[in-house]
């Protein structure tokens, strides 16, 4: 058995190193192989490559080839074009210069003729020449006058009937003008009165009561516009309730009718509660209010003139006299200013002064009624100061203060001489003495230096000058003239109030002697 196994070992160790070298031997021979193939791999490889890179350089080359071709036939295209530009520039310049050389020529010839024209001109300048001294010759022996007294003559003769043509064109223009500005005028005139009567009108027929917002409108008018209606039927105003944002307007012409209304309105604007029981409520509230405005300002008008004792109801009617007006001026403001200057006027003359002043408060006393009763203020006024037992001194002074009975007194002279000053008064002009005597005697010194001016006047308080010319110098028709030169020489350098009349006069006086 041992036998055996030793057999089996030994032919192990035998088999063993055998199988190992023929195993070595084998991959010996497979690498060798594989380094075979791997040549020629290698060199078959680097045989591509080679190819593959002779044929990019071929492949270049014609590349280049064929741009270096395209290039220069883009270059040789080019090079045409600018030949065949440059040879139609030359064409060009050629046809300029053969125009330009046509066109010397012809200038050339011009030129040649221009200077025979001119020749010819010089020689019959010359012979004009000759002609006219000719002519003038013959003319000096014809008249017997030299030429510069035949110029004279001639230039005297066209001045004159120059002077004669202005004279009667600035007539008929200053008749046309005449014309024209009277009619212009009073265009501008009525067109003013119809302004100055809108802007009074609307200043003296409406008030505008401001809404807090323009839902109040809606408020005011009610539902089917019973608010309005009682509000228009309480208050006799009318209510224009439009587009205007947060505001009506009353409408009436009697002021203290529209006053009631204007303080209801408010009211109820400040209540809310608009409803016609409400609106009765507040019209009787604002009467009472206007009232007591009324009485308070006929009051605080005898307090601020000084005058004492005067019935009640004259004192209320006086007070009803600040809602009048009198062509745009408050009736209570200029009684109240009659009163003033009547004072101080009669205090001037030693006269009684509150006797003045009570007559001036009270001379147009009859404008507080005279738009509900019949009559003229004038009236009116002389029917209340009897009815309020007034003395004869007021009421003659009512009654003459225009002019319609004869002052008996001269505290009624008094009283009719400040109310002419208080509607006189806004535009009049006031200048001291110096002041007028300096403009006059200016006036008559421009005057005086014009020629022919033998002496000139200035009267009706520097509006007229009267020019007194001498008639050997000055004619008829030079009469325009001056007129108008010395019209134009005040207007340059006077300063004066409205216009100056200048009126010329020429006088021609013969004297002769029977013997």
């Amino acid at each position: 058995m041992w036998q055996v196994v030793l057999a089996v070992v030994i032919t192990l160790v035998v088999a063993i190193p055998v199988s190992a070298l023929t195993a070595v031997n084998y991959r010996k021979k497979v690498v060798e192989a594989k380094l075979g193939n791997a040549d020629e791999k290698a060199r078959e490889i680097i045989d591509e490559a080679l190819k593959t890179a002779e044929t990019k350089k071929r492949e270049s080359l014609l590349e280049v080839k064929e741009e270096s071709i395209r290039t220069k036939n883009e270059l040789d295209k080019e090079i045409k074009e600018r030949r065949a530009e440059a040879q139609r520039y030359e064409r060009r310049i050629q046809q300029k210069e053969e125009n330009i050389d046509k066109k010397a020529d012809a200038i050339e010839k011009k030129e040649a003729s221009l200077a025979q024209r001119e020749e010819a001109l010089a020689k019959q300048r010359e012979e004009i020449s000759k002609l006219n001294e000719q002519r003038l010759q013959e003319l000096e022996r014809i008249s017997g006058l030299t030429s510069e007294q035949a110029k004279d003559y001639l230039l005297k003769i066209v001045e004159d009937e120059v002077k004669h043509e202005t004279a009667v064109l600035i007539k008929e223009m200053e008749s046309r003008a005449k014309e024209e500005a009277d009619k212009k005028a009073k265009e501008y005139v009525v067109t003013a009165i119809q302004k100055c009567a809108a802007d009074h009108v609307s200043e003296t027929t409406i008030s505008v009561v401001q809404l807090p917002n323009d839902e109040m409108k809606g408020r005011i008018i009610g539902r089917e516009g019973r608010n309005i209606r009682t509000l228009e039927t309480m208050t006799g105003v009318d209510l224009i309730i439009d587009d205007t944002p947060e505001a009506v307007i009353l409408s009436g012409f009697d002021p203290i009718r529209r006053e009631v209304a204007r303080i209801a309105l408010e009211k109820l604007i400040v209540d809310g509660r608009i409803h016609p029981a409400r609106i009765e409520e507040m019209v009787e509230k604002a009467q009472k209010e206007v009232e007591v405005m009324i009485k308070e300002e006929g009051e605080a008008a005898t307090l601020e003139v000084g005058v004492h004792g005067i019935h009640p109801e004259l004192v209320r009617l006086l007070g009803k006299m600040k809602f009048r007006t009198s062509y745009g001026q408050n009736a209570l403001k200029h009684s109240i200013e009659v009163a003033q200057l009547s004072g101080l006027l009669a205090a001037e003359m030693g006269l009684d002064v509150r006797m003045a002043k009570r007559a001036g408060l009270l001379h147009d006393i009859g404008k507080a009624v005279d738009h509900e009763m019949e009559g003229s203020h004038i009236q009116l006024g002389v029917e209340l100061c009897r009815k309020y037992k007034e003395g004869p001194v007021v009421i003659n002074a009512v009654e003459s203060h225009h002019g319609d009975v004869e002052a008996q007194t001269l505290i009624a002279c008094i009283v009719q001489a400040a109310d002419t000053i208080s509607a006189a008064r806004p535009g009049a002009r006031r200048e001291t003495l110096e002041t007028y005597t300096t403009r006059l005697k200016q006036l008559e010194d421009i005057t005086n230096n014009f020629k022919g001016v033998d002496k000139s006047f200035a009267i009706q308080a520097g509006r007229e000058i009267r020019v007194m010319v001498v008639p050997e110098q000055i004619s008829d028709s030079d009469m325009v003239l001056l007129a108008r030169d010395i019209s134009k020489q005040i207007e340059a350098e006077l300063e004066y109030p409205g216009q100056i009349k200048v009126n010329v006069i020429r006088e021609s006086r013969v004297v002769d002697y029977a013997k």
